[in-house]
Formats: structure tokens, sequence, C-alpha cells
């Protein structure tokens, strides 16, 4: 993508720090929640695995409020462009931040809506959101609790390298996806997906959660199809190829090496893939409808 010299978005932080204790079992149960959405039960497995490991207790990552006397608190070191400034991934993330701002804003006011953006957190490692711990093993992550994204701009590198799928399109994607997640937030497509999810079964709660990723894969695409002058040849193709790269059945055999459908929580690769050119060729929210409209 070819952005050149355009704005870098305002709505940004940078974080360092740890966890913050407190509370019971409920932030516990966000992180576990939101690494089940990402990666499944073998990343449930793997990240308590992990805390084991490290002497931490698994219950006690993320709690409620208030912080333990002496457990380290997250810290935010910048706001705004200074928290984009000399780093190419994180100035390149903030670009697209700035673009997703103005073309959802231009959709948004074309439906008689308004667009409020979220906000984009850089943290290293790890960190807290309002959904709890934020650990990079999560891979990036939208919190409909306190309207922020966060990245670990590692990941970039991970999807390149592990993944298969370099460029700056694919990077691209990864921030439009999370800021689609933003859009059903502002819409009630969020909380109308949460209260379906009530009381389903596993297996049901996981086929709508992979209707409302494969949604974001679309206003991913919707962003895209409002970008045309910043894209360059082959950039569509970098965003297929990152979307069939983390696909369930893509991940769950490079994993484990059996695929498990009923635990799918984002889609098969084919999927991702049409929903990302769904979105793009639609260009509209109404394009995107189909998967959440019957919740």
């Amino acid at each position: 993508m070819e952005f050149g010299g355009r704005r870098e978005s305002d709505n940004v932080e940078s974080s360092s720090g740890g966890f913050g204790g407190g509370g019971g079992g409920g932030g516990a149960a966000l992180l576990l929640g939101l690494v089940f959405s990402r990666f499944g039960i073998s990343g449930v497995v793997v990240l308590l695995g992990l805390m084991y490991v490290l002497g931490g207790n698994p219950l006690g990552l993320a709690g409620g409020d208030g912080d333990q006397a002496g457990a380290p608190t997250q810290r935010v070191e910048a706001h705004g462009r200074s928290a984009c400034a000399n780093d190419p991934k994180r100035h390149f993330a903030c670009q697209v931040l700035a673009s997703t701002e103005d073309r959802w804003t231009e959709i948004f006011r074309a439906q008689g809506m308004t667009y409020t953006p979220p906000t984009l957190v850089f943290y290293p490692g790890s960190g807290r959101s309002g959904c709890g711990a934020a650990q990079a093993a999560m891979g990036p992550f939208y919190c409909p609790s306190d309207h922020r994204v966060y990245l670990d701009t590692s990941f970039f590198d991970e999807l390149a390298q592990r993944y298969g799928a370099p460029g700056d399109f694919a990077q691209a994607y990864v921030v439009a996806h999370e800021v689609g997640h933003h859009v059903q937030t502002l819409t009630g497509i969020e909380e109308r997906v949460r209260r379906a999810q009530d009381g389903a079964s596993e297996a049901q709660s996981n086929a709508i959660q992979v209707r409302m990723e494969l949604q974001a894969d679309c206003y991913a695409g919707v962003w895209a199809a409002h970008e045309q002058n910043a894209l360059d040849p082959g950039d569509i193709q970098e965003g297929m190829r990152a979307a069939a790269a983390i696909g369930d059945d893509t991940l769950q055999r490079a994993s484990q090496g059996v695929v498990v459908p009923e635990s799918f929580t984002h889609g098969t690769s084919a999927q991702r893939q049409e929903a990302l050119m769904r979105g793009y060729h639609g260009g509209t929210l109404q394009s995107c409808a189909s998967y959440t409209e019957s919740l």
C-alpha cells in the first residue's frame, strides 16, 4: 500500500509493564475466552502450560478494578503520534488506522450514522486490556469493553515468517479486521452475537463466533474497496494469502495434524478469503450483513 505522507492517527497509545492483580476469576475468564476465540482449546492449553512453567497462576492473570499491593501495572509511555515514531511497523499501522478512521467515517455518514474511532494500543509482549490480560501469543485483538485494538507488532514478523504471508497489505488487513470488530460494536452486532451465544452449546457458540469473525474479514474488504488509490498491484493477493494462512483448518492441520470443524472460531481459509473478497467487491456494510442478520 502507498500511503506516502498521509497522516498517522492520533488515537494511539504505547504501553509497557505487566499485569495488575486483584479481583477474582472474571478477568481470567475473559483472557481464556479471548485465547479460545483466537486459537481454540489447544491455545488455552498452551497458555495454561506456559503460565505453569513460569510459576504463575493462570486464574490470577487478570482481575477486577483494583491492583494488588506491589503488583506491576501497565504504564502508558506515549499518546498520539509520538507512539508511532521511530518504528516503521508502528508508523504504517498508525497510517492504516488513520485510513480506517477516514473511510469508516464516510461510510457511516452515508448511512446517517456517526463513526467513533477505536484506540490502537501497542504493547510489547504483555499488558492489560479492558477485557483482561493481553499476551502476544493471543495475536492482535479488539476489546469491546474499552474500544481498543491491542497489537504487538512482532505479530507482523510472525505473519510473514511463520505463516508465509508477508507484505504491507497483509499487515493492513490485520488492523482492518480488528477495526471491523469495532464496527460491529458500534452497530450493535457484537452485543447481538453475545446474546445469541448465551446458553448455546460450545459447538453452537463457536459457529456463531465464526460468523462474527468472517464479517470482520468482510469489513476489512469494505475498507480496502474504499482505498483503491492506495493499493499496489498484488496487494489483494497479499491479503488473500494472509486470510488463507490464518484459517482455522490451516492452523489446526499445522499444529495438531487434524482438523476439528466444530472447534472452528474464525472460519476456514477458503471462508476467510471469500469474506475478504465479498467486502472488497461489495464495498458497503450491507454487503457483509448476511453473516449476522439472522442472529
